[in-house]
């Protein structure tokens, strides 16, 4: 009634069934000799294909039991009529294995060569997307390049438009400066102003400032009336009592007196 619980399966730990030696007596021939070519994994356990093979050689054999001896020339003839018509069975038989055989290549041939054009219509869908993508990449640098030319083009045409009689017009220092968007207060990069190259131009750069020695040297020339800080006390905005205490109509006058301001 008590059982043992182990680590590992049964399935695990079974081997191939085993198969003890035998010894057939002179004069018999078993059956289940004619199984001998079938292993374990390898026609074992037997199935539909298996079955049919051992009828196959039941038949076979209850056929030869059959044939009539040979002693006679009506005997013989029929014998040979028998073997020739066992012998075209068992073309036909060989033959629908064949055509069995065959069929199932197909079936493998089939499924490959469904295999490999999906393989290759896969191919072809990643390179058709590659040469979409160039050309939608080609097609935007085209555009920008036209759009960029289209711009150009613009403010050529408008600038030709501002003196399109062709006179010699001289700087107006005045309009320049009165207009905030001209060229000395707004330079454009596209005739050749970056602001980005001279950023530290206008920054501070001084030794007294920017070094602890400049610093030192600093605080010793500076005369001693620079030192003292004088700090004067704030005078309150409330009044306070001895004790401390802002009063209410103080705090309220300050209220007051931030609200009118």
């Amino acid at each position: 009634t008590l059982g043992t619980q182990t680590d590992y399966r049964d399935g695990e730990a079974q081997t191939d069934p085993y198969s003890p030696e035998y010894i057939v007596r002179s004069g018999s021939v078993p059956e289940i000799l004619a199984l001998a070519t079938l292993t374990w994994g390898r026609g074992l356990p037997a199935g539909q294909a298996e079955m049919e093979i051992i009828d196959r050689i039941r038949e076979k054999r209850a056929w030869e039991a059959a044939l009539p001896p040979m002693d006679s020339p009506s005997n013989i003839a029929k014998r040979l009529k028998m073997m020739e018509a066992m012998e075209r069975k068992e073309w036909a038989y060989r033959e629908a294995e064949i055509d069995k055989l065959q069929k199932v290549q197909m079936e493998a041939f089939k499924k490959l060569l469904q295999r490999r054009e999906e393989n290759q219509n896969e191919l072809n869908a990643m390179r058709l997307n590659d040469h979409w993508e160039n050309h939608q990449k080609a097609k935007k640098e085209k555009m920008r390049k036209i759009q960029h030319d289209c711009a150009l083009m613009l403010r050529k045409l408008i600038a030709k438009r501002k003196n399109w009689m062709g006179k010699l017009e001289r700087r107006d220092i005045i309009r320049e400066y009165k207009d905030f968007g001209s060229q000395t207060y707004a330079p454009l990069s596209r005739i050749g102003f970056f602001p980005d190259n001279n950023s530290d131009y206008y920054a501070v750069k001084n030794y007294y400032l920017n070094t602890f020695a400049g610093l030192c040297e600093l605080e010793k020339s500076a005369p001693p009336s620079f030192f003292p800080i004088k700090i004067k006390a704030p005078k309150p905005k409330c009044h306070i009592t001895k004790t401390g205490y802002i009063k209410r109509s103080g705090r309220l006058e300050v209220v007051l007196k931030q609200v009118h301001e």
